[in-house]
Order: structure tokens, then C-alpha cells, then sequence
């Protein structure tokens, strides 16, 4: 299909996650630019499309966007989710219901709309009935020009051609497939993110005055393949495609030079995954004199010494590893691939090393009980990792888990914003007595240890609880 743009054809690139609607994350103040969102606009940059940019990010409201639709009143708006935000993964409905009303707006305006993310995946029906056109499923740096330029010259009788949509079927009432889109094998051949179209002052100054520094994001990768039941993938899948340490060196000595961060946020699922991988990229930062300090994700059964030792030499600073309990029994439940020993050894290698270590904990997964959650505490209190992140098990479509508590969900299906930390199924405790844990354990971080006290009384909670459970199903 020929991609070449109609002079007339002005896009507008947005996408729909709103700080100021994520209190928790508004009281963090730890914003980063759409990365997604911006390699997208790289595309059809290059494919000569003239393309506006309207970043939710740091905006106030919805207000910010509708002026600039009015003003702009481009022929195609493109809503595309930053993928590598794990915050979009979610889908908090405080992000669904402003994703609904960019597309009711710009429909109102007579512009066609494409949508790409992850609730949109998992929910096509409802972005379509608010106005979408189509769907785009999957990465988006191909479908997304295709689609412009079918529907741009034809309508949208030609997005039945583009492969990765969904479409509406109004015949049935119901969703249509088109072909199935291959995957991007190839990362390298992508262009670097339009830096250019964010507010970058602007972000500088929202980092330094919350943390002394302006942190920046880049992904080095696509995908996990590991099987947590609990992980949603609805974008990358299951597969794992890297782009090159000399790729992503280019890219880190060009960002250096137009934007000057004095940190990285590699957002990826997993950073680097092999060995070999790390060493490399460790040398061509040395090589050319790029050793910024920076954060990953990575696993516990990853962090060996040689690849320790290279992320050091490469400028980590800290790594964020899926310990989610320190309960064995529950980790094998979870699929999670991973001993509670080997968080162990990974904690302790990486402070060897100088390298910061942060903990994601989850409490509440199905068979979880009391005694598993002192292991848990356990495990906090005897390694003392620098930073946990709390959460509970939250079921997205889509995951092996989903589909074993779904029967056991209300009308409520997702959380409103990330902070609420809610039960949305039937577990062994309520969301009170979980945030309560939550508190607990954050206070174990931060103070060092608190005193046993704290936990006594909750386990006299849980007992209460656990009689009252009792007493309840016995009738």
C-alpha cells in the first residue's frame, strides 16, 4: 500500500493518561513523556505526515485538549496508550473514561479516530461505540500509517483492508477482526522518539522540584516471556524482541545531548534478559563515556554476578525486581518461575554491588493466608530491600488468573485510579485488612523494623476475621 500522505491530511497524536487524575502518582511526581505515543509520531514524521502532539501528562484536565483540538481540527486523531507505562497496563477507569471523551470529542468534530492500548485490547466495544474507527491492536508503528492512509483515501471501507484492526460490524452488532498483523521483529529499524514535540522544560522543572533531577525514559526491549498467570500482555505478548546495545547507545548519546537527563528509566518488563546482552551494552556505555545513572526491572533469578557486576559498571543505580511473596507456595502458584532464595541472593549481590533494590510485593493472590503473609514480612525484615511497591492481585482479561476469579467478580472490574489498591474479587481478606498490610510493611522498609505490637494486633484482626469467615459458611 502506498503510505505517501495527502497534503491535506494533518494528524493529531494524543493519549489519555492524566496525572492530575492519579492522586497517588500526582503525590509521587515521577512523570515521563509518552514514550509509545512519541516513537508513533517518529513514524509518520518520516512518512512526511504533518503531525500535532497534545501530551495529557502534565496537563490539568481535559480542558488542555479540547482547545487544542479546536484549534488544530486535524482530519485524523490517533489515541495512542504509552505502552511501556506500566501505569496503562492497569487500566484504571480514571484513564478508560478520558480515552472515552477524546474520542466523543473529536468525533463530535468530525475527525476520524484510531485508537491503540491496552483497556481498548481488552474492551474494543466500548471505544467503538463512543466513535473509534477502528482498533489497532498489537504494536502500532505499522498499522498506524496504514490505517491513516486507507481511511484518509477511501474511508473507512479501506481499514478492512489493513491487517491489526478492529473494526465495527454494525450488520451484527458486534466487533470485526481484520487480518492478523506480524509482529516487529526488526526494533533497530525503528526511528528514535519525537523528543522535539514534548515540553521538556516543563518536565525538567516538575522532576527537580519534587527530586532534585530530571529522570527520562527510553525501552531497550518488547515483551516478557515469562508466565506469571497474573501478567497481561495484551500489546507484546508473550514473545521477547530486543533492539541492539549499539542501537540503544545511539539513542542514549542523542537524548544526552537534546535533553539532558541526570537519570534513566528503562522502562522495560525486563531489562536486557541475557548476559550477554548486559555486558555489551555495559562496554559501549564505558566506550563512549554515557554512564548516566539509571533504574530497570528485571527478576530474581537474573541477577547473577556477571550481570551485577555490568550494570554497575554501566551507571545502575537501582533495580526493581517481581519478589511478589516469601511464601514459596504462593510464588508456585503464581507461576512466577522464581524461589524465594533466589531473592535472597539477588538482593544481597546487587547492595554488594552498591545498587539500590526495590521490591514489588502482592498481597492477596487466591490460597494466600495469614502465615503466608508473615513470610512475606519475614523476608522484608531479614534483607531489607531499599523500596517496596505494594499492591494486590488485580485480574485483567486475558490472564490465567482472570480466568479463575472471574466467577467471584462484581460490577466493578477495575480500579478508578492506581492508588486504590481494592479487592475486585473474593480473596481471603477485604481491601481494608489488606492496606493495612500495606502500611505494615511499608513501615518495615522505612523504619527498619516496628515492633512486633503492630503485628500482633492485626493478627488478632485477622483471627476475628477468620471466625467470623468460619461462622459465616458453617450456617
Amino acid at each position: 500500500m502506498d503510505l505517501f500522505p495527502s497534503e491535506r491530511t494533518s494528524i493529531l497524536l494524543s493519549h489519555p493518561y492524566f496525572l492530575a487524575h492519579d492522586p497517588k502518582q500526582l503525590a509521587r511526581m515521577k512523570p515521563y513523556p509518552p514514550l509509545a505515543t512519541l516513537i508513533a509520531a517518529s513514524v509518520l514524521r518520516n512518512l512526511r505526515y504533518p503531525v500535532c502532539f497534545f501530551d495529557a501528562m502534565l496537563s490539568p484536565g481535559m480542558e488542555e485538549y479540547h482547545g487544542v483540538l479546536a484549534t488544530v481540527r486535524p482530519s485524523v486523531v490517533a489515541i495512542v496508550e504509552d505502552t511501556f507505562n506500566f501505569l496503562t497496563k492497569m487500566c484504571t477507569l480514571a484513564t478508560r473514561e478520558a480515552a472515552l471523551e477524546m474520542v466523543r470529542e473529536a468525533k463530535d468534530l468530525g475527525c476520524k479516530v484510531l485508537v491503540n492500548g491496552s483497556d481498548a485490547t481488552d474492551h474494543p466495544e466500548l471505544y467503538l461505540e463512543a466513535g473509534a474507527d477502528a482498533i489497532m491492536l498489537g504494536e502500532v508503528e505499522e498499522t498506524l500509517p496504514e490505517a491513516i492512509r486507507a481511511i484518509t483515501a477511501e474511508g473507512t471501507d479501506g481499514l478492512r483492508r489493513v491487517p491489526g484492526l478492529v473494526l465495527p460490524d454494525g450488520a451484527k452488532q458486534k466487533t470485526a477482526f481484520t487480518a492478523r498483523r506480524p509482529h516487529i521483529e526488526n526494533l533497530d529499524r525503528l526511528p528514535f522518539p519525537a523528543w522535539d514535540l514534548v515540553d521538556v522544560e516543563r518536565y525538567r522543572q516538575a522532576w527537580t522540584a519534587a527530586h532534585g533531577r530530571l529522570s527520562w525514559n527510553m525501552a531497550t526491549s518488547r515483551g516478557c516471556p515469562y508466565h506469571c498467570n497474573w501478567c497481561a500482555k495484551p500489546i507484546f505478548g508473550t514473545r521477547y524482541t530486543q533492539r541492539s546495545p549499539e542501537n540503544v547507545v545511539a539513542e542514549l548519546e542523542l537524548l544526552r545531548a537534546e535533553v539532558g537527563p541526570d537519570h534513566i528509566w528503562y522502562a522495560d518488563d525486563i531489562f536486557g534478559l541475557t548476559e550477554r546482552w548486559i555486558i555489551e551494552f555495559a562496554r559501549r556505555v564505558e566506550e563512549r563515556d554515557l554512564v548516566i545513572p539509571f533504574t530497570i526491572q528485571s527478576r530474581v533469578n537474573l541477577m547473577k554476578p556477571a550481570v551485577v557486576e555490568a550494570l554497575a559498571r554501566a551507571g545502575a543505580e537501582q533495580v526493581w525486581m517481581g519478589v511478589e511473596s516469601g511464601s514459596q507456595r504462593i510464588l508456585d502458584a503464581m507461576d512466577k518461575g522464581s524461589k524465594v532464595q533466589q531473592a535472597r541472593e539477588a538482593t544481597r549481590l546487587l547492595k554488594a554491588h552498591g545498587i539500590r533494590t526495590g521490591w514489588f510485593v502482592q498481597l492477596g493472590y487466591l490460597g494466600e493466608e495469614w502465615t503466608d503473609i508473615l513470610l512475606t514480612r519475614d523476608l522484608i525484615r531479614e534483607e531489607r530491600p531499599d523500596e517496596i511497591g505494594v499492591s494486590v492481585s488485580y485480574p485483567l482479561p486475558g490472564t490465567v488468573f482472570y480466568d479463575r476469579v472471574k466467577a467471584h467478580l462484581g460490577n466493578k472490574s477495575n480500579w478508578k485510579d492506581s492508588g486504590e489498591l481494592a479487592m475486585l474479587f473474593r480473596g481471603t481478606y477485604q481491601t481494608e485488612f489488606y492496606r493495612r498490610v500495606r502500611d505494615l510493611l511499608h513501615r518495615e522498609v522505612d523504619e527498619g523494623k516496628i515492633s512486633d505490637q503492630d503485628w500482633l494486633e492485626l493478627e488478632r484482626l485477622e483471627s476475628r476475621l477468620r471466625n467470623q469467615s468460619f461462622s459465616s459458611s458453617s450456617k
